[in-house]
């Protein structure tokens, strides 16, 4: 079987999988004896929010060469987005002279609340619009949920297109450093500016699907599940494409000779600030939807140890290649969270808790010291190559057809044979002569 062939079955026997997934949780009642726990269906949701991270994060640093160490201020900057403007932000059908009120659409409006008074922000000012002249039960408001996650896309665009177009001239080490103080920046503005952000005390956003869904509730992680899987979907759909396209040869050309490929035509400004661009939307658009399911977003996330985790990921399964870094992603958060547990062995009693970090870093080392590529590109490299060298054989094994013919319709006769051997004598002897 040619290695595309089985690329594309593996990919939709995953893709049925992962569909399946919920039905065996425990909110459904399992298929059989199979009953997935509500932590497990966690343990996903933040599984694929780490893969489209580490996907992404390839895509800039294994094919585009940019190692930036500023993804997850991206990421922080679309979950910050969204988080702001569910909390000033309201649709309503009946406004106040309290609000800033904005005629929306027919009966709707978009209510503003009151940000003169940042540090005593509620609904007060909705609360009176429930006057006597209002029948029961006719006014509604409920938060933006996913305009605000829309924002948080455009949101990092910008940002990203901006810190895109600073690091043009900037290669190896001086780009990591600009991107650690970018991220270091992003992360000491939120936590100061506590009356908007609410500083390291952590802003609270709305639920990703305040008011359930389809009978779910708001709290229950089959909603969440499949919206976080439909973005992780379609995230690696249009990086795949992106990474097959013209596109994704200039970056690597970019990353291999920068000066070679301007030489040949390439537009590096265009092609390395579109790869930020891009994978920065990405960052900031998981971070949205994570920090919405999980109801709160701190400082914390931008700190240093959060990208080294999703650097980490990418590296251990496979940097260059979009499908093992977000595999390696997947396995590297099932088992981080396997290894909380304790183990005991007679006397000796180890909390793994603190030591599955230890283990994460060796792994890690390992892997650089001795599989550069990843754990699994590698298994990738060889399926290609099985691939290739089947059809190879093949090609070289098998007449064709021209040549089928020949040999039955003009056979070599024994004549022909004789002349030539008697040709090649004759021209041995002259050169002896001679």
């Amino acid at each position: 079987m040619k290695p595309t062939v089985l690329y594309r079955v593996a990919g939709a026997i995953a893709v049925v999988i992962l569909l399946v997934i919920p039905l065996a949780s425990s909110e459904l009642g399992g298929l059989g004896p199979l009953v997935l726990s509500s932590y497990f269906m966690h343990l996903a949701i933040t599984a694929f929010f780490y893969a489209i991270l580490a996907s992404s994060w390839s895509l800039l640093a294994g094919y585009a060469g940019q190692f930036s160490f500023g993804h997850m201020a991206f990421m922080a900057i679309g979950g910050y987005t969204s988080g702001l403007i569910g909390k000033f932000i309201r649709f309503t059908t009946a406004p106040s002279e309290l609000c800033t009120d904005i005629p929306l659409l027919g009966n709707w409006w978009l209510v503003v609340l009151n940000i003169r008074r940042v540090g005593t922000i509620d609904e007060s000012c909705l609360d009176m619009a429930k006057t006597e002249t209002l029948p029961a039960g006719t006014l509604i408001v409920f938060p933006p949920v996913w305009a605000s996650i829309a924002m948080g896309l455009v949101m990092g665009a910008i940002f990203g297109l901006l810190v895109g177009w600073l690091v043009l001239r900037l290669r190896s080490t001086y780009l990591a450093l600009f991107t650690i103080g970018f991220s270091e920046i992003m992360r000491a503005s939120i936590s100061a500016e506590i009356p908007i952000t609410e500083g390291q005390s952590g802003l609270e956003l709305v639920p990703l699907f305040p008011g359930g869904l389809l009978g779910f509730t708001s709290t229950s992680k089959i909603p969440p599940y499949y919206a976080m899987l439909l973005l992780f979907l379609v995230a690696m759909a249009m990086m795949t494409w992106l990474a097959g396209s013209r596109f994704g040869l200039f970056i690597r050309a970019i990353r291999e000779d920068e000066e070679a490929a301007a030489a040949l035509g390439v537009n590096i400004v265009r092609y390395k600030v579109l790869v930020f661009v891009i994978t920065s939307t990405l960052a900031a658009a998981a971070g949205a939807l994570q920090f919405h399911y999980i109801g709160i977003i701190t400082p914390n996330t931008l700190i240093i140890l959060q990208m080294s985790l999703v650097i980490a990921m990418a590296v251990i399964g496979g940097l260059e290649n979009i499908y093992t870094a977000s595999v390696g992603a997947i396995v590297i958060t099932f088992v981080l969270e396997l290894l909380r547990t304790n183990i005991t062995i007679g006397p000796l009693h180890v909390d793994m808790t603190l030591w599955r970090l230890v283990f994460f870093g060796l792994l890690l080392m390992l892997t650089l010291r001795f599989q550069r590529n990843g754990l699994l590109f590698p298994i990738l490299e060889r399926i290609n190559r099985g691939g290739v060298a089947a059809e190879t054989v093949s090609i070289r094994a098998a007449p064709t057809d021209e040549e089928e013919e020949g040999e039955e319709t003009n056979p070599p006769s024994s004549s022909e044979e004789n002349a030539t051997v008697e040709k090649e004598a004759e021209s041995n002897d002259v050169e002896s002569d001679r």
